[in-house]
């Protein structure tokens, strides 16, 4: 069980059993990684990191030409439940991530997703470019030292990449607002906190936590789930009270099969609970 309150509490094998009935063959081997270690098959490696293009990244859409900086950080996602950020496709992704940052420490996608990026990934918007910029942050944070095979043995946050997620840093610290509110979309919050624990800014990582715990209430599972994921894999403390809050929503909107409710539609409820159980694991 997880812990949330008194009374509501994370039905952890619900949330399993829910996964195993209903996931496919990848999803089925991210929840054997979170829950016992178990390395996946190659085969399963192969789909996951299927449709890479040669510069590194991924398309948003099958068949895409164009590299994503949204779709490849959703991609490396699965790949850190699969345990595979160290293999060469997740390592490619990232060396493709860091080259991709701009000199004032942010990214945007590319101009020739203008017209079919959705508007937290719109080229050219300051409310996307903050929220992709946390992102790609993000995991060139949690997997430079996964990665270090791709540039030179650094054991600072971000490994290979350390120069580059402390460039971030400061460029979303600088467009924090003195109450802890960010200037772009719900997600952008935990992922820039994240980043901003990792790179021990913890009074401006404190503050965007404090306006976060203050939403979670009204905040849809999928959010809260991803939130409490995203701060436990840079080490915040179980016991925080952000994380404590963030249990206690899911334990409140957990249904009776064991799943969540995304908020992308019912194709993602699957990696919508995925994503509980890592935040509880």
């Amino acid at each position: 069980m997880c812990p949330g309150s008194v009374t509501a509490v994370v039905d952890i094998e619900a949330a399993i059993g829910y996964v195993v009935a209903r996931g496919d063959v990848v999803e089925r081997a991210r929840l054997a990684r979170i829950r016992t270690g178990a390395a996946p098959a190659e085969e399963v490696l192969a789909v996951a990191e299927a449709g890479q293009l040669p510069a590194g990244g991924w398309p948003a859409y099958v068949e895409g030409e164009t590299a994503s900086v949204d779709a490849t950080c959703f991609r490396l996602g699965e790949l850190d439940d699969l345990g595979a950020l160290g293999r060469s496709a997740a390592r490619r992704a990232l060396d493709w991530l860091a080259a991709r940052q701009l000199p004032e420490g942010g990214w945007e996608e590319d101009a020739a997703l203008a017209d079919t990026a959705p508007e937290w990934a719109r080229p050219g918007d300051p409310e996307a470019g903050f929220y992709l910029t946390a992102s790609a942050a993000f995991w060139l944070s949690v997997a430079g030292l996964d990665a270090r095979a791709a540039g030179p043995l650094d054991a600072r946050v971000g490994g290979a990449y350390a120069g580059v997620v402390h460039g971030a840093a400061l460029s979303l610290a600088a467009r924090l607002n003195p109450d802890g509110s960010w200037p772009s979309f719900l997600a952008a919050g935990w992922l820039s906190a994240a980043v901003l624990f990792r790179q021990e800014m913890y009074q401006e990582s404190a503050r965007i936590q404090v306006a976060l715990a203050e939403r979670i209430g009204d905040m849809a599972p999928t959010n809260v789930a991803w939130l409490a994921a995203t701060l436990r894999r840079v080490g915040v403390d179980p016991q925080d009270w952000v994380l404590v809050r963030a249990r206690r929503r899911l334990a409140e909107t957990q249904r009776s099969d064991g799943g969540w409710e995304s908020a992308d539609g019912h194709q993602f409820d699957v990696h919508a609970t995925l994503t509980a159980i890592r935040a509880c694991r």
